[in-house]
């Protein structure tokens, strides 16, 4: 598993640029590198069953400087993304990694990214239906981290809840009419609902926040 480096606290959205005020670097800026932030550039790459995590994407790349993105966007289902050069996996040092919660850990294609990676800089960042918890959040973020190698470092997570299917609720429902459904039911049924809101603009506030901080330590 990777060492952490820090507490566990490229068109991007330029409302939320304005709203956090985020100044964009200079090229020289860029080129001098700061503490986290390989001056070599960065990437950022995920995988997103229903949107939730793409949103998040957005929001990291608002949050960091522009010129230095050396790529965005999805991976495939073995984990691999286009980068343009014909390699399975972006160059830069510094990686921002998002996924999706399945069964309580990372997604299977963003475990098969994150088991490919040697040597680098590594921003966790996802979602899950269920939330409300920051020990599941940490639960969660655990569990992922044993798919990174040791020469990697982790160097900032984030989570937070994201809305569900609809088709969710509805198998949710018809459990329920079932005289012997989960005591549970009805905590799940309100877990869905409230999860429709999310990512919300406080995620996504605290989630920019908290990229801004990391690369800029």
């Amino acid at each position: 598993m990777a060492r952490d480096a820090a507490p566990e606290a490229c068109r991007g959205i330029e409302s939320m640029r304005r709203r956090f005020c985020f100044e964009r670097q200079t090229d020289a800026e860029v080129t001098e590198g700061r503490a986290g932030m390989s001056s070599k550039g960065y990437s950022i790459v995920f995988s997103s069953r229903t949107g939730n995590t793409a949103e998040l994407a957005e929001a990291v790349r608002a949050a960091l400087p522009e010129g230095a993105c050396e790529h965005f966007g999805s991976v495939d289902g073995d984990g691999n993304c286009d980068d343009g050069t014909g390699a399975t996996i972006p160059a830069a040092e510094t990686l921002f990694v998002g996924f999706w919660t399945n069964q309580g850990v990372a997604d299977q294609a963003a475990q098969k990214l994150l088991a490919q990676l040697r040597n680098r800089k590594i921003f966790l960042f996802g979602t899950a239906g269920f939330g409300g918890s920051e020990a599941y959040f940490q639960a969660i973020l655990d569990k992922t981290k044993a798919f990174i190698d040791d020469s990697n470092t982790v160097i900032g997570t984030f989570m937070c809840q994201g809305k569900m299917p609809h088709s969710v609720r509805e198998r949710y429902v018809k459990m329920k009419e079932q005289p012997d459904h989960m005591p549970n039911i009805d905590a799940m049924i309100e877990n869905f609902d409230k999860a429709l809101s999310h990512p919300d603009a406080n995620d996504l506030e605290k989630l920019a926040n908290l990229v801004s901080e990391t690369v800029g330590q």
